[in-house]
């Protein structure tokens, strides 16, 4: 979207007007995809950081929620339909946790999700999250140094995380499986099993 596009889009009445009732509904609804839709276009306008922050919290409730139902019928979250959004919505609640410098909150999550879910490729790749949060590492540090900004993300489902670094995802896995190990031990008790 160019600057004319973006600027007759946050002055338009009628196209404002859509996206807030768009907003309240996908809320009401607990429309995942709805919401997500709704927080992207608010994001890329720029509008209202009040609005923004329920309809995000309201994301956050609603993945929690039905990931929690998912988890209780001793199922995997596949990264299809839904499940790829609630998967979406709690790996971006552990990146912002992990901007603010809380390492183990972000590192705690990261590893719930490595664990709930049913991709080998983005699990390698929480599991090297896991490992870089265990050091502590800032996420512009981590950015800067160790992410592949220029690589092509090989399918379309896994444009939301990072996948691609620096180094071989497997020999990395393979060199620091000690800190890995340690860390899983760790944090097992968040598995409840």
């Amino acid at each position: 979207m160019n600057k004319e596009a973006l600027f007759q889009a946050r002055t338009n009445p009628d196209f404002l007007k859509y996206l807030e009732e768009a907003r309240v509904n996908s809320m009401k609804a607990e429309d995942i995809g709805l919401m997500y839709e709704t927080l992207d276009s608010m994001l890329v306008l720029d509008l209202d950081e009040e609005n923004i922050n329920k309809l995000y919290e309201q994301i956050l409730k609603t993945s929690f929620a039905n990931v929690e139902k998912i988890l209780n019928k001793h199922e995997k979250l596949n990264l299809e339909g839904d499940n790829l959004l609630y998967v979406r919505a709690l790996y971006e609640h552990a990146i912002e946790k992990w901007s603010y410098d809380n390492f183990d909150g972000a590192k705690e999550l990261v590893f719930v999700l490595a664990n709930i879910i049913e991709d080998e490729a983005l699990e390698k790749a929480l599991n090297i999250l896991i490992i870089f949060l265990a050091s502590k590492i800032q996420l512009d540090d981590f950015y800067d140094t160790r992410v592949d900004l220029e690589a092509d993300v090989e399918d379309e489902k896994y444009g939301y995380f990072i996948m691609n670094f620096r180094f071989n995802n497997q020999d990395f896995l393979n060199e620091n499986k000690d800190i890995l190990e340690q860390e899983y031990k760790n944090l097992k008790h968040l598995l409840g099993n």
